[in-house]
């Protein structure tokens, strides 16, 4: 009898930990990705689609979830898989998601309880044109290649943002690819700019966890050049000034540097 039941608890902690697993932001993410991929393959021949790439900077790595190399431009997608209404706009630091759950209880089955749940997620469209600059950075030989960058929600997401970029649901992705048609490249200068993305690539050498220590400590150098009054973008100084929403500190360096902070 003992035995029987400590395999039912045993089952049940591993049930747990599963569901846990499985619903971790970072298994959510990796399902949105490949979904995404899935979707990209519908593309043409003339589309090379690379997925899960990472890549060096001055500090750090940062890692795209998709590129995708054509003659009409390269496009830099990032993947986010989220439900519930997303509202944001393209200065904003975070994004709001919002859930509402409706709930009846068994007890009181004539009665919905409406739940509301509210998260940040980083501005997707920061990192993706951060993407975009990296790749055109690589691509340096190509200054006239046209670089897009995406964002592209997968799962039941309704979209509330206003961007001048291109912020789109799942169903939307390959009609946006498709709006370029001007020929940027030839067929050699496509494989050209192919073999120059794929030899800066250090997937193989940088794990997920290598990659998120590096985000941890390069998140914590901009913070205290912050603290320390220097803009962590140009090494400017950061002086405080007066917005439409009220003070900010921004960067002595401005226009050429557009830095800002709280």
């Amino acid at each position: 009898m003992q035995s029987v039941l400590f395999i039912f608890l045993l089952a049940i902690l591993i049930l747990i930990v599963f569901s846990a697993w499985y619903n971790s932001a970072s298994q959510k993410g990796k399902r949105g990705e490949k979904y995404v991929h899935s979707i990209l393959t519908r593309l043409p021949e003339e589309y090379i689609v690379l997925s899960d790439l990472v890549f060096r900077k001055e500090k750090g790595t940062t890692q795209i979830d998709h590129i995708v190399v054509s003659k009409y431009g390269v496009f830099a997608i990032e993947t986010k898989n989220y439900r519930g209404e997303i509202y944001g706009d393209d200065n904003r630091k975070e994004w709001t998601q919002i859930i509402v759950t409706k709930v009846t209880y068994m007890k009181k089955w004539w009665k919905t309880y409406t739940y509301v749940t509210k998260n940040n997620l980083y501005n997707p469209v920061k990192q993706s044109v951060g993407h975009a600059l990296r790749i055109q950075e690589l691509l340096h030989d190509f200054p006239y290649l046209k670089v897009v960058p995406i964002v592209v929600f997968v799962g039941d997401a309704e979209l509330n943002v206003n961007t001048k970029h291109h912020v789109v649901c799942e169903d939307e992705l390959l009609s946006v690819i498709n709006i370029y048609k001007t020929t940027y490249l030839t067929e050699d200068n496509v494989q050209t700019v192919l073999n120059i993305i794929q030899e800066n690539n250090v997937r193989d050498q940088v794990n997920d966890w290598q990659h998120i220590s590096n985000l941890r400590a390069a998140e914590k150098e901009k913070k205290k050049k912050i603290k320390s009054g220097i803009c962590p973008k140009c090494g400017g100084n950061l002086i405080k000034r007066s917005g439409k929403y009220g003070s900010f500190y921004g960067c002595s360096n401005y226009p050429k540097c557009r830095f800002t902070v709280e």
